[in-house]
Formats: structure tokens, sequence, C-alpha cells
């Protein structure tokens, strides 16, 4: 199988160590080689944060080069914008509708850019978005952001959702498994 490249992209604090662990898990459990790479820009600062996973036959390294991200599933619409670069011609971005303002736009130095997906979309890109925030809280918490977004990546993957679950059970603390899959079930759904 040729390599397949993943982006998680988002500001700290919003899970995606935990879904890039998640989505790693599941397909070494799957029989793939895989690689895991995490950059933390000011993560602990509500700063952004990549992670690039890469599964197949034999992967060598970690890195997704420009333009080769088949998909890049973005927690936030302006990090979506940031990274949209590193999509690969018929690739797919999964974006969480929430605006989360980054520090220019919150002391007041520059403006939340309107029309962010529109303006994607109207570049040809395939998005795919996602009010995962709703569907968080839907679930009993709105920290499961992460997981509703698992669950919409995982409509594009010929892995069962029972196996996707068991991943879950096996990175999540047993006191949030069902939340999460609750979470999964949602972003999957719908």
């Amino acid at each position: 199988m040729q390599t397949k490249n993943i982006m998680i992209v988002g500001v700290g604090g919003q899970g995606s160590l935990l879904a890039s662990k998640l989505l790693g898990r599941l397909l070494v459990d799957e029989g793939y080689d895989v690689k895991v790479s995490e950059v933390h820009g000011m993560s602990q600062r509500g700063g952004s944060v990549v992670t690039y996973v890469r599964f197949g036959d034999r992967v060598y390294s970690p890195i997704i080069d420009e333009g080769e991200a088949d998909f890049i599933v973005s927690f936030e619409k302006l990090e979506a914008a940031r990274y949209i670069k590193e999509l690969k011609k018929g690739g797919t971005v999964i974006v969480n509708t929430q605006q989360i303002d980054p520090m220019p736009v919150i002391i007041g130095n520059a403006e939340y850019p309107a029309g962010v997906l529109d303006e994607m979309k109207a570049l040809g890109v395939n998005v795919d978005d996602i009010d995962a925030l709703s569907l968080a809280s839907q679930a009993g918490s709105a920290k499961a952001c992460n997981i509703v977004l698992m669950g919409r990546l995982a409509r594009y993957f010929d892995i069962p959702r029972e196996k996707w679950e068991v991943a879950i059970e096996k990175c999540v603390k047993p006191a949030f498994v069902e939340i999460n899959k609750k979470a999964f079930g949602l972003g999957y759904n719908n």
C-alpha cells in the first residue's frame, strides 16, 4: 500500500495529541507501519499544534512535505486555512466550524478573517465541515471535539467502526470511554 498522510492541526489544549495517539493505535492494530510526529508551537498558550500521521506498508519518515497530505483534520477554521498548502490535489480537509480567536484578534490588532471555509471551497478544496463542538457537547463533553473529528475521518476509511472504538478504549481513561464513543458516533453519523 502506498503511504497515506494525515495532518491533525489545531490550537493547544484541543486534544490533537490524543487524536493522533488514537489514530496511530488504530493503524498499528490494523498492521500498518505508522510514523507519528508532533510539532508543538506554543501549544500551552493556545498556539498552533500540528501532528503528522503517516501509514502504509513501509514508512521511512514521519514528516509530511508540502502538497502531500491526503487529509487535514483541523480543529479550528483558521488552522485549516493556515495549513491548506500542505494538502495534495484531491485531498480532503475535515474541519471543525468552531472559531478560536488567535492572540492578535484577542488584543484587537487584527480581525478574524470572514469566509475562511468559503475561500477554501472556492479554490476547489474538498472541505468537509462539521460543528464538532455542538456534537461533542451533545455527547456529554465539549472537550470531545477531537473524537467527533476522528469519527468524521473514520468515514473515509475501510476500517470497521468497532475497531475505532477498541482504539478509543485503549487510548482514553476508562471514566471517559463512553462519552468518547458517543462523540465518535456523532461525528461518524452526522
